[in-house]
């Protein structure tokens, strides 16, 4: 019984700092973006909608990617394509499924409609 608990603990503690370097993830407000953006930290927007196909195959493929040590100062943003329309318009997207990296106030890329894992990728690494 104590190897369990003893295997238990250390498989917990092995995950324990992945979870740590995995990118924050907030709902977009106008207020909360701003201050990131005045702070200088990498920030990826996703405009997405829960019925867009697109969108749904590229949560798996963000979720992997964020979680990278890499990201850990990452603030990602979720625009809801549907119910945000004034942040829509504010970001200069037009369809849903759109990505978009900053780094402060310079905008470094964004895609549309891209589910291929390397191309998402190398959208992102544009912030290290």
């Amino acid at each position: 019984m104590l190897d369990r608990r003893a295997l238990l603990l250390a498989g917990i503690a092995a995950v324990l700092p992945a979870l740590a370097a995995a990118a924050e993830h907030h709902a977009y407000t106008p207020e909360a973006f701003a201050a990131a953006r005045k702070a200088g930290r990498p920030i990826l927007v996703e405009i997405t909608a829960p019925w867009c196909p697109t969108c749904r195959a590229q949560k798996p493929i963000l979720a992997r990617l964020t979680a990278a040590p890499q990201f850990r100062d990452l603030q990602v943003f979720e625009v809801d394509f549907d119910s945000q329309k004034e942040a829509v318009r504010a970001l200069g997207a037009r369809m849903q499924s759109t990505l978009i990296v900053f780094r402060g106030d310079t905008e470094l890329g964004r895609s549309v409609g891209d589910t291929d894992a390397g191309s998402i990728g190398s959208l992102l690494g544009r912030l290290t």
